[in-house]
């Protein structure tokens, strides 16, 4: 049952301040003809790209942990999340914001990453699409101690996990992150570990 004729009639920027948060009002037809009205707000942070590093040898895989603010509102006590490596594109292409994400998060510095596919993450108020890849790391690819950038107060714990503790921790929550699950099974479903 598809609308036709979508046509935003007015826009209103409710925030800017980290990112942009609208208000849109719409106006669209439905199937029997009737023209309906509708008002959403949509947060625009630009879109991203994840990454799950994997060692088929060592069977591990580098996830970090770090403080999120939203999961501690909504009730993760220590705020703390484990999570694949991410970023924003800000103005790279997908490979290039993950080349560098990687690096600066986990100090691993990968020449080669295969995009797997991309999904919208919260449609239903967030803009933003994620670029899915993964990528095989060994020891000699790591050039620094990673950590995040000191002027982005990113404060982030590089972890190295087997790839069956990872996928026990969705079963007991401490792995929460979306991203990082689909990664996850994305490893399990294709049989790349």
């Amino acid at each position: 049952m598809a609308i036709k004729n979508i046509e935003i009639v007015k826009t209103e920027i409710l925030s800017d301040n980290w990112y942009t948060l609208k208000k849109l009002t719409y106006q669209y037809t439905k199937p029997d003809g009737t023209i309906k009205q509708q008002s959403r707000e949509a947060y625009d942070r630009g879109n991203g790209a994840a990454i799950l590093l994997y060692n088929t040898t060592s069977q591990t895989v580098i996830l970090t942990r770090q403080f999120r603010i939203p999961t501690y509102i909504n009730g993760n006590e220590s705020g703390m999340l484990i999570e694949a490596c991410a970023g924003l594109l800000d103005q790279d292409s997908p490979q290039d914001c993950i080349r560098r994400e990687t690096e600066e998060e986990t100090g691993y510095q990968i020449k080669e990453a295969k995009k797997i596919f991309e999904a919208y993450m919260s449609p239903g108020s967030v803009t933003e699409i994620l670029h899915f890849f993964i990528a095989e790391y060994t020891n000699n690819m790591k050039v620094s101690d990673g950590g995040g950038l000191e002027e982005e107060e990113e404060h982030i714990e590089i972890l190295e996990i087997n790839i069956q503790d990872a996928l026990q921790m969705i079963d007991t929550g401490e792995i929460k992150d979306g991203k990082t699950i689909m990664l996850l099974q994305y490893i399990r479903l294709k049989n790349i570990m």
